[in-house]
């Protein structure tokens, strides 16, 4: 295929999209959205980054390796035609490839960036000397065993790192700053960061059973600095850390993502992935979810990743990707957020945080207009996400961050087509809910006669406030009780009931789950909530408040106040 597609794209349409795309995009300006939600304006960054990754040939598609590089050579045209930055992720094979190779050393500009895809196809291990497992007559195969760096010995994962930078830096004269993976374990990160001055990385989103392997309770979206234990755990501690943020792949929809598929055998998508609907090929969405994370109140940064593999090929990927990019174009050029390659975003990372930040993703309008809102909290000790739909509201997820929890897969290979990583679970609303029973949760609720146990509900609209020391405020108001006021703290998280409407309210926080599902809680005192997950003990300790188990519910514990506050301490 000849590279001057651009003469088949017609210029004044994008033209005409990028104005469109102004106009429906001022309809809610920055400050109208921080009033709208009385959250306090403050300057945080927005980023955006352009990630295509680049494999040459896929055997689940006819005539792939055609089909996989016109995708490619589209998205590069799209992206020079619109002066947008964007990081390009070579796979070994593609990165063996003189065709790519000569694509981007005719096409390469300061605006483009090539980076390393470590998955794993069949020229890169036997490059290394390492025996191919994969079928005999697949160039590649996408299963986690053969495909993931997991799949390997520690030793084996630090030579396939060894063979592709040696081979990139023969071809483009340097090593690539970024090294991404749907999954890239602490091993290579180290190695990569200690021998070749990798500055980033990028996993995949949180999913439970997608694609056949799952990451779980993790920092929620955005970027962290993992453990040397564990890649999919946030370190709490500059010693105990490899010095490469990892950036969330994707784009997760902060409201329905979570539950998509609840009760199923996996989650469902609803990305900025450009191939699916809901999602990165629905206007309405797209602009819904770029609003988010250019307007909504954040602390630190705000961030989501734009872009498509290749190997869905360019017929299904190029309607959502003509629509995101003039919009990311506009949104860029207004200075509303930031477009930047991984690079870029990876070195301003190291340069402004020292550990993982504390950082939140806001959103506060509902693109379905159902009534659900949420804010997600992440810090280096733990994740919450506060929801609510409609006047009632709940916690629905609380993750603790541990950097001494030692990967499955730190020293034994992934032997088999899947795998799985978790965080350490406080509250766990996917997994611990049933799809026709109880969904897992915290609730509010006003203690009545008899021990009755009745929901608070909200009567107006949520506040975010960014506070310093890496916190946020949120506040609501509750139907003829007070108002609740929510500190979220890097390492606690604190509640407490403001002006109560009669010194009589009594209430607590009623955490449920489904009968049908293993939470590792092993048993409570007054102050303290006991699990074991992944082999390790751990809990949640209350700092004021105290923690009682009704009799004869064996799925309810209750977090009662004192004087209306209750602190959560996680250790």
């Amino acid at each position: 295929m000849s590279f001057a597609i651009l003469d088949a794209i017609n210029r004044r349409r994008f033209l005409a999209r990028v104005a469109g795309s102004a106009a429906l995009l001022s309809v809610r300006d920055v400050s109208g959205a921080a009033a709208e939600h009385g959250a306090s304006a403050v300057q945080s960054r927005r980023i955006v980054n352009i990630y295509n990754f680049v494999r040459n040939s896929d055997p689940r598609l006819a005539n792939s390796e055609d089909v996989l590089y016109e995708a490619t050579a589209h998205q590069l045209a799209l992206l020079q035609h619109l002066n947008l930055p964007g990081t390009f992720a070579l796979q070994y094979d593609a990165l063996i490839n003189p065709r790519y190779q000569q694509l981007f050393k005719a096409h390469a500009a300061k605006e483009v960036e090539i980076g390393a895809w470590l998955e794993i196809p069949r020229a890169l291990v036997q490059q290394a000397g390492i025996p191919w497992r994969g079928p005999a007559n697949w160039k590649w195969d996408w299963h986690v065993a053969v495909d993931f760096t997991v799949g390997y010995s520690p030793d084996d994962r630090k030579k396939l790192a060894d063979v592709f930078m040696t081979k990139f830096k023969s071809i483009f004269g340097k090593f690539p700053a970024t090294v991404g993976a749907w999954y890239l374990d602490e091993i290579t990160l180290s190695h990569l960061a200690e021998n070749y001055g990798v500055v980033a990385s990028c996993n995949c989103k949180d999913q439970a059973a997608t694609d056949g392997y799952t990451l779980w309770g993790g920092y929620w979206s955005q970027a962290y600095y993992p453990s040397r234990l564990n890649a999919y755990m946030p370190a709490q501690n500059r010693r105990a850390q490899i010095n490469i943020p990892v950036f969330r792949m994707l784009g997760s929809d902060p409201i329905y993502q979570y539950q998509e598929g609840l009760g199923g055998d996996g989650q469902g998508v609803i990305t900025l992935e450009t191939v699916y609907s809901p999602g990165g090929r629905s206007r309405k969405w797209v602009q819904w979810f770029l609003d988010v994370i250019a307007r909504e109140p954040c602390l630190a940064f705000a961030y989501a990743q734009a872009g498509q593999e290749n190997s869905f090929g360019w017929p299904a990927m190029k309607q959502g990707i003509e629509l995101q990019f003039p919009i990311i174009a506009h949104l860029a050029a207004t200075g509303v957020l930031q477009a930047e390659t991984l690079e870029q975003s990876g070195r301003w990372f190291k340069r402004s945080f020292a550990v993982t930040p504390a950082t939140s993703v806001t959103a506060l309008v509902d693109w379905k207009h159902q009534g659900h809102r949420t804010v997600w909290y992440n810090s280096r000790f733990y994740r919450a996400n506060l929801y609510w739909h409609g006047n009632t509201f709940k916690i629905r997820d609380i993750h603790l961050f541990n950097e001494k929890v030692v990967s499955p897969y730190h020293r034994k290979p992934a032997d088999t087509n899947d795998m799985a990583v978790y965080a350490l679970p406080i509250i766990d609303g996917f997994l611990w809910s049933s799809s026709r029973g109880r969904r897992a949760g915290i609730r509010l609720v006003a203690l009545g006669a008899n021990g009755k146990r009745i929901p608070f509900l909200m009567d107006g609209q949520p506040s975010i406030t960014p506070l310093a020391g890496n916190a946020m405020r949120v506040r609501f108001p509750i139907k003829r009780i007070g108002t609740m006021n929510i500190i979220c703290r890097p390492n606690r998280l604190a509640w407490h009931l403001d002006r109560p409407a009669s010194p009589d309210v009594h209430w607590a926080m009623e955490m449920t789950w489904s009968t049908s599902h293993r939470t590792g809680i092993l048993g409570n005192t007054s102050k303290k909530l006991f699990y074991r997950n992944q082999s390790r003990l751990y809990g949640m300790v209350l700092e004021a408040g105290t923690i009682v188990r009704p009799k004869h519910e064996l799925k309810t514990i209750l977090l009662m106040p004192h004087r209306h506050s209750v602190i959560m301490t996680f250790s």
